[in-house]
């Protein structure tokens, strides 16, 4: 526990037009791996489109291990098929925890991700104050593959007894007692 920043909560929320691998369809299902840690959903059977809405959690310990998400088409008899992969970029979400922002009001956007060649997102990927969370939703164009997006939304959950984050107190300017000084 010496060394463990937190857990990060990855939903996988949806896949959106992936590639056909079996006749006419596929039955994907998703692998999330950081470094040693590798995790996946179940297997949605004859679906380009599906949804997992399925959480998966990862301990924490180096922010800078690359978090990859890789989708499998499932074959019985023979070796899965790849449908694709992206790199899930959580520097901006983490940028965002470490200001400590608190009593924001609900949907207030803390910060804005482009969609650039140095990230999968699809669209524009907003952080954002949501009943006391801070989330991130993401749609991630699957590299490699002819087509295909998985959304996801990812979460800090802070482990008491952990190093955690190095994180600030900023109140919202608006909440702030004002001072008699």
């Amino acid at each position: 526990m010496d060394n463990l920043l937190g857990l990060l909560r990855i939903r996988v929320k949806r896949g959106n037009n992936l590639a056909v691998r079996d006749l006419g369809t596929s039955d994907p299902y998703v692998v999330i791996t950081m470094g040693k840690q590798k995790l996946k959903t179940r297997v949605v059977k004859k679906n380009c489109n599906p949804e997992w809405n399925e959480e998966i959690t990862l301990s924490i310990t180096d922010l800078n291990v690359p978090i990859n998400l890789t989708v499998f088409d499932k074959d019985r008899f023979t070796v899965d098929d790849k449908m694709g992969e992206a790199e899930i970029d959580i520097k901006a979400y983490i940028a965002s925890l470490k200001m400590g922002l608190q009593n924001l009001p609900n949907g207030c956007v803390v910060s804005r991700v482009k969609p650039s060649r140095n990230n999968c997102l699809a669209d524009e990927s907003c952080v954002v104050w949501d009943n006391g969370k801070i989330l991130q939703d993401m749609i991630l164009r699957l590299r490699n593959v002819e087509s295909g997006e998985v959304m996801i939304q990812i979460e800090w959950i802070n482990v008491p007894g952990c190093r955690g984050l190095e994180i600030g107190d900023r109140e919202a300017p608006w909440n702030r007692s004002k001072r008699l000084d």
